[in-house]
């Protein structure tokens, strides 16, 4: 049985019509959860991991306005508060995240340092 739990990750309007525009899409493995959360690297210490995936085992499952969520139980420490953003404008078209915790980010704004 699963278990769902309030997440610690918030998504926006447009993140949320975005992510639900990719899995409309033809071909769309609807087995799969989007999953957020770290990994090391990245020019500031540790990159945000956001794609679609297969659930593991050790998986968080969240449900966020209709949207299947994972992530690993020990990246909501770094993730707490995050606000995952989809921007489309001019300068900019891709998703931002805004992460209280971070105590520095680089200027690709995918990496980040605790």
């Amino acid at each position: 049985m699963e278990t769902m739990t309030s997440s610690p990750v918030k998504l926006t309007e447009g993140a949320i019509v975005e992510i639900k525009r990719l899995m409309n899409e033809p071909g769309f493995d609807a087995s799969q959860y989007l999953r957020i959360g770290v990994k090391g690297g990245g020019c500031s210490g540790l990159s945000y991991v956001l794609g679609f995936d297969a659930k593991e085992e050790d998986d968080e499952v969240h449900e966020m306005e209709g949207i299947p969520v994972v992530m690993k139980a020990a990246h909501g420490i770094y993730l707490l508060g995050m606000q995952v953003d989809f921007e489309d404008g001019l300068n900019a078209r891709g998703f931002v995240f805004n992460n209280p915790n971070a105590s520095s980010t680089c200027g690709c704004g995918s990496s980040f340092a605790v």
